[in-house]
């Protein structure tokens, strides 16, 4: 069996990949409580920035975090259609569950299938991920783990939209983002601890890109995709902001008059 290393480049993956999973989940919730207070076309965009963000935010603190995955014995590379139909897939299922809860009637049933999609969803991302990597060898999985990440996966799903409903004021979505980190972070190395790698010893070419050809400028491009996004919402002013600013220009127009 290949000796697996999780953390081959030291704590600065895991660090910075959690710092990823905690912004792209502040992000989504603020956005998401932002939609709530919002109507017609405007809590469609924002729900939408919520998902992309959450989605992001995950897939990238996921390929962050494999920026620190090595095996001994094997190169490792990565097919990269698979790793962007993952991207696909976390968007995709991040907004399901995002509508579901931003359009459902029955808050309660609306907030178990919002969560089970977005957890399977986010569960179905990780492992498309694994499975995009090429190395010399053959991989396994403890199916006990694999049970677990995704059991976690649900849970984090359902606390983050839990969250989205419940929490308003932006202390308690900072504290809740990162409890999510936490939860998104388990989830990944749940599922990394679940894995075994039979090398074979090659000389032949392995098919993909390495992580720093391919992960590392997307991940890069995506953070940065985070900040922007984070910037503009932070920039932009609230339903209670733009509803106290009209009410300051009606006695101005009124004395217009």
């Amino acid at each position: 069996m290949g000796h697996l290393d999780h953390a081959a480049l030291g704590w600065l993956t895991p660090a910075l990949s959690y710092v990823m999973a905690c912004i792209g989940a502040a992000l989504g919730l603020r956005c998401t409580v932002r939609a709530l207070a919002a109507t017609g076309r405007s809590r469609r965009n924002w729900l939408v920035t919520a998902a992309s963000a959450i989605g992001t935010g995950i897939w990238t603190m996921h390929f962050v975090a494999m920026l620190g995955f090595s095996v001994a014995g094997t190169d490792i590379r990565y097919d990269v259609p698979l790793t962007l139909l993952s991207l696909l897939v976390a968007m995709v299922v991040v907004c399901a569950g995002v509508f579901a809860v931003g359009y459902g009637r029955d808050r309660g049933r609306a907030l178990l299938i919002g969560g089970l999609t977005t957890g399977l969803g986010v569960a179905s991302m990780h492992y498309l991920g694994m499975a995009a990597v090429r190395l010399h060898g053959d991989v396994t999985y403890d199916p006990v783990l694999v049970g677990l990440s995704v059991l976690i996966a649900v849970v984090a799903a359902t606390a983050a939209l839990w969250a989205a409903l419940n929490i308003k004021s932006p202390v308690a979505v900072t504290i809740a983002s990162l409890i999510m980190g936490v939860a998104v972070s388990s989830m990944h190395y749940t599922g990394m601890f679940a894995v075994s790698v039979r090398v074979t010893p090659s000389g032949e070419a392995l098919p993909g890109a390495t992580a720093m050809q391919f992960i590392f400028p997307l991940a890069v491009g995506l953070g940065s995709y985070l900040f922007l996004t984070s910037a503009f919402v932070a920039l932009s002013p609230t339903a209670g902001e733009r509803e106290a600013s009209a009410s300051a220009q009606r006695p101005v127009e009124s004395v217009a008059r």
